[in-house]
């Protein structure tokens, strides 16, 4: 996987959110995470970008602040 770098940064910046007392931030970068994961290991089986579908529903949040699903 050529963008796994994504991932790399997303750690970065939930360690950085957990060293400074920034909580929700990094239980939401959490959830983050693994859709970026999930998305990249879909990629990765060759699905064309107009199969796509979302895996959360357009409009609807996940994990810990804001959750509405």
């Amino acid at each position: 996987m050529q963008n796994e770098w994504i991932l790399d940064v997303l750690v970065d910046l939930q360690a950085f959110a957990r060293q400074n007392g920034l909580h929700a931030l990094a239980e939401q970068l959490d959830d983050t995470r693994l859709l970026a994961a999930l998305e990249l290991a879909r990629d990765s089986e060759g699905t064309q970008a107009d199969d796509r579908r979302p895996l959360v529903p357009t409009g609807q949040f996940f994990g810990g602040v804001g959750r509405r699903i």
